[in-house]
């Protein structure tokens, strides 16, 4: 595989043109999305509710139920970027980080690799969005959260991944 031709260098990724070859000798051109990562963060309460946030994705013309997140800024580590977007986005800084696991988003055409915390220890601030950011913060319990992932109503593969990944983590840790 070749380090590839830039398409389109944006603001927060880059298209990228790789070649590959393939067992039978043939070459295959991919349009590949390049991503410089990012965090998505699981605030927990002191009283076991969580903060998911109601976010407008332009994208897909709608608002969604997601967790925090955002993108690395070039040269930040996971664990600021994690502590930076849990305030900006829902005005909670944590005492607490903890990472709990490390994915891909969409393989096939993005390289975005997503790091998942859980943060506790939570003290209530302000939000600081960026411009143009429609979020707002909503708690929840976690039977509600539940609930929502059960009925079809969380559709970002991120909130499915972190809150199903922590649920399942959760339970087996009880069990051993």
């Amino acid at each position: 595989m070749d380090d590839g031709t830039v398409l389109f260098s944006g603001r927060l990724f880059q298209v990228v043109c790789r070649r590959s070859i393939d067992a039978r000798g043939v070459a295959h051109d991919h349009q590949i999305v390049e991503h410089p990562g990012a965090v998505t963060i699981l605030p927990i309460l002191d009283d076991g509710r969580i903060c998911l946030i109601r976010n407008f994705r332009i994208a897909v013309g709608t608002t969604l139920w997601e967790l925090p997140a955002g993108t690395l800024e070039p040269g930040e580590e996971p664990l600021a970027t994690a502590r930076r977007e849990l305030t900006e986005e829902t005005g909670y800084s944590a005492e607490n980080l903890r990472h709990l696991h490390s994915f891909w988003m969409s393989p096939g055409i993005l390289r975005e690799r997503m790091h998942l915390f859980v943060a506790t220890g939570l003290q209530a601030g302000e939000p600081r969005l960026a411009a143009g950011e429609q979020i707002a913060p909503v708690l929840l319990s976690w039977d509600e959260a539940m609930d929502l992932v059960r009925k079809g109503e969380i559709q970002d593969a991120k909130t499915l991944v972190g809150l199903l990944y922590y649920n399942w983590r959760s339970q087996t840790d009880a069990a051993n």
